[in-house]
C-alpha cells in the first residue's frame, strides 16, 4: 500500500474534511506499540501496517481491509 492510498482509506472512512489527520496525529493505538498513526509512520512502520492496525483498532468490517 502507498501512503496516498492509506490517506485515501482514511479519509474514506473519516470524511474529506481533514479529520483522518487529527485523528491519525492524535488517537494512540496499542497496536501500534502505543504510538498514533502518524508517529508509526513517521517511525517507518508500512502504511499497509498502520492501515491493518487502524483496521483492527475500529473493529472494521473485513471488506475495507
Amino acid at each position: 500500500m502507498k501512503y496516498s492510498e492509506f490517506w485515501v482509506r482514511m479519509d474514506q472512512h473519516f470524511g474529506d474534511r481533514g479529520y483522518a489527520r487529527v485523528w491519525a496525529d492524535n488517537h494512540v493505538m496499542r497496536e501500534l506499540g502505543g504510538r498514533t498513526a502518524t508517529a508509526a509512520l513517521e517511525d517507518g512502520e508500512t502504511p499497509k501496517t498502520v492501515w491493518r492496525a487502524i483496521h483492527e483498532t475500529l473493529g472494521l468490517p473485513a471488506s475495507e481491509r
